[in-house]
């Protein structure tokens, strides 16, 4: 029996072994089944390349075609069948994108992703952009109204004729919604959060800071211009040397609390946090006797791109020529028709954030026993109009959401009090983009322009987030105005909270007349120049644009240096401008640490004498491989730490109520203040304002150093080895990237490229931040322009455009500004 038991045993294993193998073999041939299964519907969801479709309401074939990188042209015989085919190939390819953008907007993100998204649409659903677009679609002009729903039926057609819906859809399990011609105008109000809702933190932190500090400090704080402005005029914002209050700060003896740089992106003043750089040279300082524009505009880098390469070509029927053929190209916004930025062969443009005073914040008294009343001028009760908003949410109940409308806008409720008592504030929000005229397809005009007068007119009845508008034409000549709705008036130059009788007796709220904006064509200097920063010292001049953040110009400063360093520019003189990585801004902060760090300061010290030895050796640039820019980058913010970072812990206690989100950020001394760097350099000038913790302003410095030292001990095995490109890399994902593991995340993004630039610099980069492309052209002599963009044409992870072109950008090589040669060709045909 034993014997038998025995022989019976490896007769079960085997059989065991056997059927496991044969499970084994099935789970792994359904689980090669679902990765086809997956596979074959992400194939399906890209669009096709080649062949032709028949649509209804052309009037003669259209021609979608695709060169080696992705970028599209399109050929047709009337710029309606053209703006019917953009929005075919941006549905196509971006629809997603596009869906993100409206519904950011509208405040309907929820619907799509579910309740994490809820505060967003809660946020945003306040502004009832969506039937402001409504009503900016309905005032439209006819020609385009009719423009504008050509593209809406682009879009919708190209959407439906995907064999699959675009992939995020089926990962969210949520059906793409149908374009409309409103939906445009919400992507236009898009790009109004992303460059102007900014202002209301700074107005807040602004208003938390006066409240924290003396007078005297306040002012010196948050001063109107400094040393780095570079103005188009040449007048000065600032009439001598900064004076240094005598009141000492009272917080520089609190504890300091955790540095401000102790994560992957180092602190950043809002200012820099967005930004752009555009500049014209004209004929007598172009190549060729030409006129040129170079356009870097940072913004938030993402996959796919936020811009959308773009060549459009169709008879031109302007003036009688009917028979010339126009051409367009650029980068277009998906889910818009037009060229954002290009040249159409005459004229050549370009835009900058202009970072004006563009949202009036009124503080509101309300009623306890009616949410509805609040006190108006003269001290009466007013009653607000209220829109119950509903705000759909994927898996759970629809939230119901009032909008309360005042005289001076919708009511915007704060946390926080001047006295820590946690009350809630309540605001009127007053901002340009409640305009009627502050989104329209306005800029399609653009199209037709011939010359710079013609070029800046455009810009300046044109429906956008207010912009520094730079052109070139064929002519040679060159100019600058405002693009987008400029206020005939403000309430605080300063970005303070107003009164209600301020509110009121300001003139009424509307757009200044197209006669009236400032404007500079042909400046002797046959340069212009735009970095964020003021434009001009001119008091009347700056008055009317105001200052919601403007950027301490150091940025400006060192291209108006570059651009006067040489007497000719072609498009690769001017992409290494765009490539400019010198860091001016921190030598001062440099001169210090080297002048400090004597053999005293040495003595003993093995660290202080590494960290001088990689200072002294520092080639000056915000180099991928320097780690002397690290050094001396963290430095200067050690000083930041030490000056402002008890004061923000103040001003964060004294704000109780704030939340995460972009309106509502914890105010601190940054936000408050976009110039606090030429500040620093006047109190370590003057030795200012050391803590007591300190026996002099000699130990202060070295302890400054020594915290720098010790905060790069944290990260790095030694010193050398704080280089910043391992601070700075590249960071660029689809927004699906997060769900999943790290390990597969490099599927839906970018190499973790280390990158050379920085804040304060032309090449402005951050991890996931920087040059959403870079252009230099001449116009009518696009051929020999340059255009790079990051990540490709795509964001499919299957296209062959999937980060196509994308290495040239981060290497900072020349691409050319015409597409090549047409490697896809798909041709849209009439039905009748």
């Amino acid at each position: 029996m034993l014997l038998r038991a025995e022989t019976r045993r490896p007769v079960r294993i085997v059989r065991f072994l056997r059927i496991a193998g044969i499970c084994a073999a099935a789970i792994l041939l359904l689980i090669l089944l679902c990765a086809a299964g997956i596979w074959l519907y992400l194939r399906a969801s890209l669009p096709e390349l080649d062949g032709a479709r028949p649509e209804a309401g052309l009037s003669a074939p259209v021609d979608i075609s695709r060169d080696a990188q992705g970028a599209v042209t399109i050929r047709g015989a009337t710029r309606a069948d053209v703006a019917f085919a953009t929005g075919f190939a941006q549905a196509q390819d971006r629809f997603f994108q596009m869906d993100l953008l409206r519904r950011v907007a509208a405040g309907e993100l929820a619907a799509l992703i579910g309740h994490d998204a809820l505060a967003i649409d809660e946020q945003n659903r306040l502004n009832r952009f969506r039937a402001r677009a409504e009503a900016a679609v309905a005032a439209m002009p006819a020609d385009e109204r009719v423009m504008l729903g050509r593209y809406t039926e682009g879009v919708n057609a190209g959407l439906l004729a995907l064999r699959a819906r675009p992939f995020e859809y089926a990962v969210l399990r949520v059906a793409p919604q149908t374009w409309r011609p409103a939906d445009t105008l919400l992507v236009v109000y898009a790009m109004y959060l992303d460059l102007q809702a900014g202002e209301v933190p700074r107005i807040l932190a602004r208003a938390a800071l006066r409240d924290a500090v003396p007078p005297d400090l306040f002012a010196f704080l948050t001063p109107t211009g400094s040393r780095w402005d570079a103005p188009l005029d040449g007048v000065p914002t600032v009439s001598g040397p900064l004076v240094i209050p005598p009141t000492r700060p009272d917080w520089l003896d609190d504890p300091l609390p955790p540095p401000s740089s102790e994560h992957a992106e180092a602190f950043v003043p809002p200012a820099a946090a967005i930004g752009s750089n555009n500049w014209a040279v004209d004929a007598a300082h172009g190549a060729g006797g030409r006129a040129y524009v170079a356009n870097d505009m940072h913004l938030g880098l993402r996959l796919p791109n936020i811009w959308y390469r773009l060549t459009l070509l169709f008879p031109d029927g302007s003036a009688g020529n009917g028979a010339r053929i126009r051409r367009l190209s650029g980068v277009g916004l998906p889910g818009t028709p037009l060229v954002v930025a290009g040249s159409n062969g005459d004229v050549a443009w370009g835009f900058t954030n202009s970072y004006g005073h563009f949202i009036d914040l009124v503080p509101l008294e309300r009623d306890p026993a009616d949410p509805l009343r609040y006190r108006g001028p003269g001290g009466d009760w007013e009653r607000a109009q209220e829109h119950v908003e509903t705000i759909a949410v994927k898996g759970a109940d629809a939230v119901r959401m009032p909008v309360r409308d005042t005289r001076w806008g919708p009511m915007l409720e704060t946390g926080g009090g001047k006295d820590g008592d946690g009350s809630a504030r309540t605001y009127a929000v007053r901002w340009a983009a409640y305009l009627p005229d502050a989104v329209n397809v306005g800029l399609i005009r653009m199209e037709d322009a011939h010359d710079v007068p013609q070029a800046l007119a455009v810009g300046q009845t044109s429906g956008m987030p207010t912009q520094n508008l730079v052109a070139a034409d064929r002519g040679g000549h060159i100019g600058w105005t405002l693009a987008g709705p400029l206020p005939a008036a403000t309430l605080d130059p300063q970005g303070l909270p107003a009164t209600a009788e301020e509110a009121t007796a300001a003139a009424r709220f509307e757009r200044l007349p197209a006669a009236s904006y400032p404007r500079l064509i042909d400046p002797p200097q046959g340069r212009l120049w735009t970095a964020n920063n003021t434009q001009f010292g001119d008091p009347e001049i700056r008055r009317k644009i105001g200052d919601g953040g403007a950027d301490m110009g150091a940025r400006a400063t060192q291209i108006r240096d570059d651009l006067f360093a040489r007497e000719r520019f072609d498009a690769h003189a001017l992409l290494s401008i765009q490539l400019d990585d010198r860091a001016p801004w921190v030598s001062y902060w440099r001169a210090l640490a080297l002048d400090t760090l004597d053999a005293d300061a040495l003595r003993d010290h093995p660290q202080r004498e590494a960290f001088k030895r990689i200072v002294s050796a520092w080639n000056g640039r915000a180099d991928s491989d320097a780690a002397g820019y690290t050094l001396v980058r963290d430095f200067y913010e050690s000083f930041y730490d030490a000056w402002f970072g008890p004061l923000d812990a103040r001003m964060r206690q004294r704000w109780p109520g704030a939340t995460p989100t972009p309106w509502l950020a914890a105010p601190t001394a940054g936000r408050a203040s976009s110039r606090l760097e030429p500040l620093m350099e006047a109190l370590a000038q003057q030795h200012a304002w050391v803590p007591a913790r300190d026996t002099g302003w000699r130990a202060f410095v070295l302890d400054r150093i020594d915290a720098t030292i010790a905060r790069n001990l944290r990260h790095h095995a030694t010193l050398d080895d704080a280089r910043w490109g391992e601070r700075n890399r590249l960071a660029l994902y689809h927004p699906f990237a997060r769900l999943l593991p790290q390990a597969l995340r490099g599927w839906l993004g970018a190499p973790a490229d280390a990158m050379s630039g920085d804040i304060d610099m032309p090449r402005v980069q951050h991890p996931s931040f920087g040059a959403s492309e870079r252009f230099a052209v001449s116009p009518g002599h696009e051929e020999e322009g340059t255009l790079e963009m990051p990540g490709g044409a795509s964001g499919h992870p299957l296209s062959p455009y999937f980060l196509a072109g994308h290495m040239a950008w981060v290497r900072g090589e020349a691409s050319a500004f015409l597409p090549g040669l047409d490697a896809h060709r798909f041709t849209l045909t009439p039905t009748n």
